[in-house]
């Protein structure tokens, strides 16, 4: 670590008490001119840092994102208790060995900036190990199902990647997305006051704005036809840009937080990872369909079924056991859907 960030990691371990800039400077060996200059350099950063007789502290506004501040958050989320609809962490054995290798098991990157975790990440799924995680505050561009862009501001959001290597058939991946997005609502509900629910197949909305997206991309063992590795990217926009959303999608995106909350970046990051982790690595991604579907607004709803390019209307009567989709057409026809993407019809 550079000096800079040396001082933001004693800032970060100080918590809600001052550290002195003379303790700094004698720990890092500066002089107390240093370490004010590399303050004031942190704050045109975006850092939120508190000034006083009795030295340094990060605000109570201070959400910038840092390995550190995501590494703390993650020891703290994955020494209690995880899984969907409050399951015990200890389920599948002893609590403490099972909370521990959450932690342990999970590696994290953390950039501030980046094209995009998903294509950062892919080139690394070869080598890199399961459960490597990178995280950043902005993407320069970032990538949403269909082709489309997702948009990454910096200071708004936090946008991360999972590789995983489950033991699992290329045809059943999409139980990758569905889990990732029962995760993204038990973090967003465990870190704020607000709740969450699925459009399905993997867009999480709070107060009926889409607040995350969700792209998985896989590589395939030709000769088991199971996955040799898979990446999930997910994207959550935690507070509204300056200015607003672009034009494009003012009409769709919101954000999960209407006001900046200390460190809650990183702490929505770190309680996704739990329970991303809890769902894949110890339930065996079993178990969650039924979370999933309590949390989706769009069965019984009018719906357009779309693919290649064609929209056909039908109605979302249910969501099954492995959370695809059952429709049924005007025709009376019926379909369960294990991939594509639906809209929600406005009531005639």
């Amino acid at each position: 670590m550079n000096t800079k960030q040396q001082i933001a990691a004693l800032l970060e371990q100080g918590g809600t008490e001052y550290v002195s800039g003379g303790a700094i400077a004698r720990q890092l060996g500066l002089t107390r001119a240093a370490v004010w200059k590399c303050i004031r350099q942190l704050e045109t950063e975006g850092w939120d840092i508190e000034s006083g007789k009795k030295g340094y502290r990060l605000g109570d506004r201070n959400d910038t994102l840092s390995e550190g501040s995501v590494s703390r958050y993650l020891d703290s989320a994955c020494g209690s208790a995880g899984g969907p609809a409050g399951s015990a962490g200890g389920a599948a054995g002893d609590p403490a060995s099972d909370s521990a290798s959450c932690a342990e098991k999970i590696s994290l990157e953390v950039l501030s900036s980046v094209d995009s975790t998903n294509t950062y990440l892919k080139a690394q799924a070869q080598e890199a190990p399961s459960w490597h995680v990178v995280v950043a505050g902005s993407q320069t561009a970032g990538r949403g199902r269909m082709g489309r862009s997702f948009v990454s501001p910096a200071e708004t959001g936090v946008y991360l990647s999972v590789l995983v290597r489950p033991d699992l058939p290329a045809q059943q991946a999409v139980r990758l997305t569905t889990a990732s997005a029962v995760a993204a609502c038990l973090a967003i509900e465990e870190c704020t006051d607000a709740q969450a629910r699925i459009k399905w197949v993997n867009d999480v909305y709070v107060n009926g704005k889409k607040t995350c997206g969700i792209l998985t991309e896989a590589s395939i063992d030709v000769e088991s036809g199971g996955l040799d590795w898979a990446v999930m990217g997910i994207g959550f926009n935690v507070y509204r840009p300056d200015g607003g959303f672009p034009e494009e999608i003012r009409d769709v995106a919101g954000a999960i937080s209407a006001e900046r909350s200390r460190d809650l970046r990183s702490r929505i990051a770190a309680s996704f990872l739990k329970h991303y982790y809890s769902i894949v690595e110890r339930d065996g991604l079993d178990g969650f369909a039924e979370e999933y579907k309590r949390r989706s607004f769009v069965v019984g709803m009018r719906v357009n079924v779309m693919r290649g390019g064609v929209s056909r209307p039908a109605k979302a009567l249910d969501i099954d056991g492995e959370c695809r989709l059952i429709v049924e057409y005007e025709d009376g026809s019926r379909e369960v859907l294990s991939s594509g993407e639906v809209s929600v019809r406005p009531a005639e």
